[in-house]
């Protein structure tokens, strides 16, 4: 038997729909909306053959659980991209791009991280099954159908998934406002895993300590810090950028 969940808002609806339309069970829309966004939902659910269901406000509001839904739910089967980081990395041909959050608790900043993951081609995110949010209906709307396309692999053991993930040669780069070394004076190796700690707590010490390198990102104002997925972005698209470098230079 499958398990299914409830997604909601237009952009996750949408992306399953495009991504992975027989996923898709039943679409709710509020049947006090008739406006363009509907009708072109409406047009998408039947050319994908799914059916759309048109329903009273208060439960569309049940079934978001009191989250901004946006006139519009689905009822979808749970999709798996990769059941592993083997998975993942076995299917490469190039570096690999992974992103590690150690212990994100907030759904809003997990389907942030998602979608710059999803914009700087990360392979895969990586995060424990415990003391960390997962993946719930408010990730993936504020994903906007990153969490249909990037895999997030939720492990038991944090470090000892770092560990393998060094053993495949990949550089594993911590994020600490105590660093050393600042991000722009970092040269990216051709395969990297960027590692993110909680939002009060940071990295808790065993993930900082299986890090192979740690840096920091050079801030001008006075803001101390940055929110998590924000610093994901200025990593990512560092990195984005260095190895998109190498390769017009044809290393």
């Amino acid at each position: 038997m499958s398990t299914t969940r409830i997604i909601f808002g237009f952009h996750a609806v949408i992306s399953r729909l495009r991504q992975h339309p027989d996923s898709v069970r039943e679409i709710y829309v509020d049947a006090g909306r008739s406006d363009q966004r509907i009708r072109s939902l409406a047009s998408l659910a039947e050319s994908r053959q799914v059916r759309l269901i048109f329903c009273e406000h208060d439960r569309l509001e049940k079934m978001a659980g009191g989250s901004r839904h946006h006139s519009v739910a689905a009822i979808v089967d749970q999709t798996i991209l990769a059941s592993s980081i083997d998975d993942v990395l076995d299917a490469l041909n190039g570096p690999a791009r992974l992103l590690i959050l150690d212990g994100i608790q907030d759904p809003h900043n997990l389907g942030a991280c998602l979608r710059v993951a999803d914009a700087f081609g990360v392979h895969a995110v990586i995060a424990p099954k415990d003391r960390a949010v997962g993946l719930t209906a408010t990730v993936y709307q504020v994903s906007s159908g990153a969490a249909d396309t990037v895999p997030y692999i939720a492990v038991t053991n944090l470090a000892r998934t770092m560990r393998q993930i060094k053993a495949r040669d990949i550089w594993i780069v911590g994020t600490a406002d105590d660093a050393e070394h600042d991000l722009h004076d970092f040269s990216i190796h051709s395969s990297v895993a960027w590692v993110f700690g909680s939002e009060e707590k940071g990295m808790r010490r065993l993930t900082r300590e299986t890090c192979d390198q740690l840096v920091r990102i050079p801030m001008q104002g006075g803001v101390e810090s940055l929110n998590v997925s924000v610093s994901a972005g200025i990593c990512l698209f560092e990195t984005f950028r260095q190895h998109s470098g190498k390769i017009n230079n044809g290393n």
